[in-house]
Order: C-alpha cells, then sequence, then structure tokens
C-alpha cells in the first residue's frame, strides 16, 4: 500500500497509546529503523530521542542482536515454560541473578513491565499469606510514581497527579507518601522521611510491601532523588517488617550511569521487576526477582505454588536476544559511555534554563529533562521537533530525551539544539 493508504488505515482504526479516536494526534509513517535514526516514509530522517521508551538501549537493527534473533529462530521461537525449559532462558536467568544485588537468585520470567509488577505485587501478598498474616495486603507506593498500565499497577500509581484517576473508584486502595524531596545526590534529613516512617507506624500492620521507582521516577514525574533516602526506605522496611518492591524497568541496565539504580544506594530489595530494555527493544519481555527464602515461603504455604503463569513466559527467542543485549553492554565500558550522554546532555541542554516558559533542567545518566512551567501543547510542538529532524515524545510539562546508548556526539547536539530550538519557539 501507499503512503497515504497506510495512514488512512491506520486513522479508522489503529488505535495507538493514550490517544483518541476522534480528531486523534498526527502519526508518522516509519519505513525503516538503524541506530539512532527513524527513517519515514517520506524520506525524513529523525534522530530518536526516546530510544523508543527507553527500551532500544544498542539502537535499531543492531547485527549482533539480529544475528541472535536469527539462529534461534533456525531452532525454536516459542515453547512453553510449563514442565519444560531450555537454555535461552536459563542463560538468562543465569546472568540476573549474577548480575543483580545479592540475594536476588529467584528469577520469575513474563511478558511485559507492566506484568512484572502485577506479579510482584502478587509475589508479596501470596508471602504474607504463607506465613499466617492473611491481613497484610497494601502497599505503600510514592506519588509521582508510576508502575504500569494493568489493574492492579494502576493502584500504586500517584492516583491524582498519574493516568489514572478513571478507575480510582474500583481500584484496590492504596497507601501514599509525599514524593521524595531531596533531589540525587543530597542528603536525607529526618524530616524528608518523616510522612512515610509516620505510615509505617500506623499502617505497618497491614503492609505487603512497599513499591518505588529506586532513584529516578519516571513515566510519574522524571524526578531524581536522593539515595540516602532510598537507603532510609530500605531500613524502616527491615525495621517494620514489610517487604520492599524495586520497580528497575525503567532503570535497569545502565540507564543511570549504574547497571541497577539501587547500587546508588548499596540496598537491594526483596523483590525487583525488568523489563524495556531487557531485550534492547527487541522483543516484549520482562522479569521479577525475589530471594530464596521468600520464593520458599510461598512454596510451603497453601496452595504450595505461586499462582501465575503467562503464556510467553520464558519465550526462547525473546531470552536468546536478551542474552545477546546484555552480553553486548557488558563487553564494552559502558559505564564511561554513559557520562559522555550525561555530559553531553547537561552542556547541551543548559542553555534551555534562561528560556521563559522552563521551570527546571535536569540530567542523570542517559536521561535529559526540561520541566515546563505549564503543560506543552502536544500536537504542535511533535510536528515541530519532526521538522527539527528528531523524535521526542514530550508529555505534560516534561520535554525529556532518553535516547540509545550508542547514540554519537553529534546526534546529541543535534537533538539539544533541536529541543532548545523549540522550546525557545
Amino acid at each position: 500500500m501507499e503512503e497515504d493508504q497506510l495512514l488512512e488505515l491506520d486513522a479508522r482504526h489503529a488505535w495507538h497509546p493514550y490517544s483518541a479516536t476522534l480528531d486523534p494526534d498526527p502519526v508518522y509513517l516509519v519505513r525503516r529503523a538503524q541506530g539512532c535514526v527513524l527513517e519515514l516514509t517520506d524520506g525524513r530522517r529523525l534522530i530518536d530521542g526516546m530510544a523508543s521508551w527507553w527500551c532500544v538501549i544498542h539502537g535499531y537493527k543492531h547485527p549482533r542482536l539480529n544475528a541472535a534473533a536469527k539462529a534461534q529462530l533456525d531452532d525454536m521461537a516459542h515453547v512453553m515454560f510449563g514442565g519444560l525449559t531450555h537454555a535461552p532462558a536459563m542463560g538468562l536467568v543465569e546472568r540476573l541473578v549474577r548480575l543483580t544485588p545479592e540475594p536476588l537468585t529467584r528469577v520469575f520470567l513474563c511478558d511485559s513491565g507492566s506484568v512484572a509488577v502485577e506479579i510482584a505485587l502478587k509475589m508479596a501478598m501470596q508471602y504474607w499469606q504463607a506465613r499466617g498474616e492473611p491481613d497484610k495486603t497494601r502497599f505503600l507506593a510514592l506519588r509521582r510514581g508510576y508502575h504500569g498500565d494493568t489493574y492492579h499497577a494502576m493502584s500504586v500509581c500517584d492516583p491524582v497527579t498519574g493516568m489514572h484517576r478513571l478507575f480510582s473508584g474500583s481500584l484496590p486502595q492504596q497507601l501514599f507518601a509525599p514524593a521524595p524531596a531531596p533531589a540525587f545526590g543530597a542528603p536525607c534529613a529526618d524530616a524528608d522521611i518523616a510522612e512515610f516512617a509516620q505510615l509505617f507506624k500506623t499502617h505497618g500492620q497491614e503492609l505487603a510491601a512497599v513499591i518505588l521507582e529506586p532513584i529516578v521516577q519516571g513515566a510519574g514525574g522524571m524526578r531524581f532523588y536522593s539515595a540516602e533516602y532510598l537507603a532510609r526506605v530500605r531500613a524502616l522496611c527491615d525495621q517494620h517488617q514489610v517487604l520492599l518492591i524495586a520497580d528497575e524497568i525503567a532503570t535497569g541496565f545502565g540507564r543511570t550511569g549504574r547497571l541497577f539504580a539501587c547500587e546508588h544506594a548499596g540496598i537491594s530489595p526483596d523483590i525487583m521487576t525488568l523489563g524495556k530494555a531487557l531485550t534492547g527493544g527487541y522483543l516484549t519481555s520482562a522479569a521479577t526477582l525475589t530471594t530464596a527464602s521468600l520464593a520458599e515461603t510461598i512454596s510451603a504455604g497453601d496452595p504450595g505454588v505461586f499462582m501465575h503463569g503467562p503464556t510467553f513466559m520464558g519465550n526462547p527467542l525473546a531470552s536468546a536476544i536478551a542474552n545477546a543485549s546484555i552480553d553486548l553492554l557488558l563487553e564494552g565500558d559502558w559505564q564511561a559511555n554513559i557520562q559522555r550522554i550525561e555530559s553531553r546532555l547537561r552542556a547541551g541542554l543548559a542553555p534551555c534554563r534562561d528560556l521563559p516558559g522552563v521551570a527546571e533542567v535536569r540530567v542523570l545518566g542517559a536521561i535529559g529533562v526540561v520541566e515546563m512551567r505549564e503543560p506543552v501543547a502536544m500536537r504542535s510542538i511533535q510536528r515541530c521537533f519532526v521538522d527539527q529532524g528528531v523524535w521526542v515524545r514530550p508529555f505534560g510539562r516534561l520535554v525529556y530525551l532518553m535516547p540509545p546508548f550508542v547514540i554519537s556526539d553529534e546526534q546529541l547536539e543535534r537533538l539539544c539544539a533541536a529541543m532548545q530550538a523549540v522550546l525557545a519557539a
């Protein structure tokens, strides 16, 4: 079909994420993608500043990942994980256990980040059921947090500023502490953690777990907070016998300058969720990790098994690509590369501080954020970025960059220059 036919078909039948079918936002037709560049069917080439929602860390059409996919297809694309196992999944399990903080030694493979969060919440509740404490069913989360769009995951997203207010009346009612006040690199005073600590004292007997995004609050606000704050949350969880779930779906695999964001605080959660960059953006895949103690407690309780089983868990094709993606990341000096990206983002976005309407500019690792005082006009700003030859997808008051790790200095400079030009206009 021709370009106009495809766009007409899209407008008539496709329903895009967070979009309306009446008077929808414009979409752009991609013909191919390679490295950090998206090529549209009309010939325009856009530098991708989003890494396709933060997952394409090695860029598009990487030969190593392509080769892993093709080799695995010669053996099998999929086989059920119930009662069967295979080398690609075991290779992935071994890597995840080796790389994540101790004592996370049990890996439950699944098929998306939101599902990984659902699994983490179910693990926490089933753990306390097995311990003979069935009243511990609620969760304590942070304001401005985001953990996914599936049903129980929505309940631990910010209920006011999040994207799920429409469903609040039917969701499980959770507890929320204020968003962390101290910024990344700052100390955490007693006052900064006081309300969080009070919620433990008041509701500790009904709390199954705390769930948070370590260091970086992603889609709920792109905020970077104190590592000491995270360490103090871990200490409160230990003191009150409450599990800690670290949602590393956005931060895992180097995005913040550490392999996992928990490492900034030197802590280990009881449960960790991973996704997005796990397969380098090739296929949807995720994992929920926990400790041997938690897994054994669940297994010893009624009904003697963990009650979850995604159809595509442990998918061989996704696992093989994930193995290649992890190896590719770790073979190079990825930390120096993230520092390179961070320094370029700091220099390139600094002039935005002087633009009218800009509230704050902040950078951490391979994340650069320009927060505006007012929400941006999505339709017009998206068109302006495309006209500048870049793909940047803002939301609310946030105009941000989370590019692939393979992005060149020149491409970073062009992304930052486009940010300045569009926001100035």
